[in-house]
């Protein structure tokens, strides 16, 4: 195909010819919907007839229908070449040594217009050549374990990653980084809270809401945070670093079980919930926020336990719920259920008799709150008293998610009930806190007078 009209076809050609452009021209197009000024790309090679990609100058890509173009003016012309620099990353022996282990997720990438795909920059060159400040904190390492996308997500992967920083920790590592989609990251952290206990250094996951390919991209500097962290931190848990605030200022450090993804598209997405975070970090320094936390240590000494049992799932009741719901799980030999329940922790009662037939099929089930915040308190009603009768157990403030890995877990260590509910119900990395502190549930409700000066007066 003519490179001037690469990944096009009729009908889009026809208007290409028409005025006299290509693709890479500069242009300003006249449209039935307005002005567009803009680089017109490639078209993916899977991609539609009827649509020309233009990349507006301030970095965003659009699709226009041809069927809506009145005229192309070329201004003029700069074919774009999106590979990324690869060069050698420096090695300097008075740094601390990072690995970077590759689960899927775009930290830093290029666009591919041939496919129209996002492709990782993912070897120590590659990172170097994109976010050359990285050197100035370690020696890096890397290693693709696998490329998933983040809700692929699964058993087999989370026991390869803990085992993989077994090995890495065994070896001397100072300091470890976990790729990942933003999508389950939670998920993840949680699980390697409890199948890596007592790590001597950081193990910090990292993603990135917004590809590198855009203006807006948080890629280069969460990962600039999290190697910083896992280079020259002092907590050594398994920890979430992403954007604190929408703007570039800081990121936030968060323990592995009490994490949340609370937003599909914001940059400060993730939140520790019930809780504060453990330090805020910026490009120079890491601010602890609290002291709770375990400190690394010298030694190569880690407790890898990658039990999962699959057969475990996680129901969010709602009102009319019939009982179906949990006899279908029971007749397909599930072994745990988590209920994220209403209030403190309540089902309607049409559900009773499912839950007294899970108790009698031996089948484990565990209660938390659906409201995110806050404490299951099945003591207070009549409602959470009854179905602790029937065998329902409850969590205390555990995330719903983090008692569902918790509970694959523990089922896959043993049989036995009542050691189920042991491991369950005892904390092993945060994930059951005594109280909630005052400043743990904090929710800004736009348009009150005292939050928008409050607004006013920092940067959200």
């Amino acid at each position: 195909m003519n490179n001037e009209y690469k990944g096009y076809r009729e009908p889009a050609i026809s208007v290409f010819k028409k005025n006299k452009v290509r693709v890479w021209s500069d242009v300003i197009m006249n449209t039935k919907r307005g002005e567009f000024k803009g680089l017109i790309l490639p078209r993916s090679e899977t991609s539609d007839a009827r649509h020309i990609v233009l990349k507006l100058h301030n970095g965003y890509n659009i699709g226009l229908a041809v069927d809506l173009i009145d005229s192309i003016e070329e201004v003029g012309y700069k074919e774009a070449h999106y590979k990324i620099p690869e060069k050698e990353f420096p090695h300097d022996s008075g740094k601390p040594n990072v690995k970077l282990l590759g689960t899927g997720g775009t930290i830093a990438s290029r666009l591919d217009y041939r496919t129209g795909a996002v492709i990782p920059a993912f070897s120590p060159g590659e990172l170097y050549g994109s976010v050359p400040e990285l050197a100035d904190y370690c020696n890096l390492k890397t290693e693709k374990l696998y490329g998933v996308f983040s809700e692929n997500m699964g058993p087999e992967q989370y026991k390869r990653t803990a085992e993989a920083i077994g090995e890495e920790i065994e070896k001397g590592i100072d300091g470890i980084i976990i790729g990942h989609g933003t999508d389950t990251m939670h998920h993840t952290a949680a699980i390697l809270s409890f199948m890596i206990q007592d790590p001597p250094v950081p193990i910090v996951m990292v993603g990135s809401q917004r590809s590198s390919d855009r203006p807006s991209s948080d890629a280069a500097l969460n990962l600039i945070h999290a190697v910083k962290s896992a280079a020259e931190g002092e907590i050594a848990e398994v920890m979430v670093s992403m954007f604190g605030p929408t703007s570039d200022q800081y990121a936030l450090l968060h323990r592995g079980t009490r994490v949340r993804k609370m937003h599909s598209s914001y940059r400060s997405t993730f939140r520790t919930i019930g809780d504060i975070p453990l330090a805020v970090v910026d490009s120079k320094t890491i601010t602890l926020l609290r002291h709770d936390y375990k400190k690394r240590r010298d030694d190569k000494q880690v407790k890898i336990n990658t039990a999962f049992e699959e057969k475990v799932s996680i129901v969010y009741y709602y009102p009319n719920m019939f009982p179906d719901i949990i006899d279908s799980l029971i007749k397909n030999g599930y072994r745990g259920i988590v209920i994220a329940g209403t209030g403190l922790g309540h089902v309607n009662k049409p559900l009773y008799p499912a839950l007294k037939r899970a108790k009698e099929e031996g089948v484990a089930v565990y209660m938390t709150a659906q409201t995110i915040w806050g404490y299951v308190q099945m003591y207070v009603y009549e409602t959470g008293r009854e179905m602790m009768q029937l065998g329902v157990i409850p969590t205390a403030n555990m995330l719903p998610e983090v008692a569902y890995v918790k509970l694959a877990w523990a089922l896959g260590q043993t049989d036995d009930l009542e050691k189920v509910k042991d491991i369950m119900l005892s904390p092993i990395a945060g994930e059951i806190t005594e109280r909630e502190p005052y400043n743990g549930y904090l929710i800004y409700q736009g348009g009150i007078p005292e939050v928008e000066e409050f607004l006013r007066v920092i940067k959200r």
